[in-house]
């Protein structure tokens, strides 16, 4: 990690974006204060676990889940009716 001001910045933007390319992060301060970061582009910004990790703010899981099997329910149930059914409960409570 590299820490520069912003007139350093302002003076070699080239060499500092180089530098980020390269993966080099470069925060940016102003007045000791850092207001901006220079990263490199995530190739693979669709996966948000990979990124939280190489950030330091997720630790990946060890468990293996994908031999994970559940077990069936005993029973069907409808869902339909199950939902109907509790949609007229409040009205039943209510007539009483």
């Amino acid at each position: 990690m590299k820490s520069i001001n912003v007139t350093e910045l302002k003076a070699n933007l080239s060499r500092y974006l180089r530098m980020a390319a390269r993966g080099t992060r470069v925060v940016v301060r102003d007045r000791d204060e850092p207001i901006a970061q220079l990263v490199p582009p995530d190739a693979d910004a669709t996966d948000w676990r990979q990124r939280l990790a190489r950030e330091g703010r997720l630790r990946p899981g060890s468990q293996d889940w994908s031999s994970l099997k559940l077990p069936k329910p005993a029973r069907r149930v409808d869902i339909q009716s199950s939902l109907q059914a509790t949609r007229e409960e409040p009205d039943e409570i209510r007539r009483r």
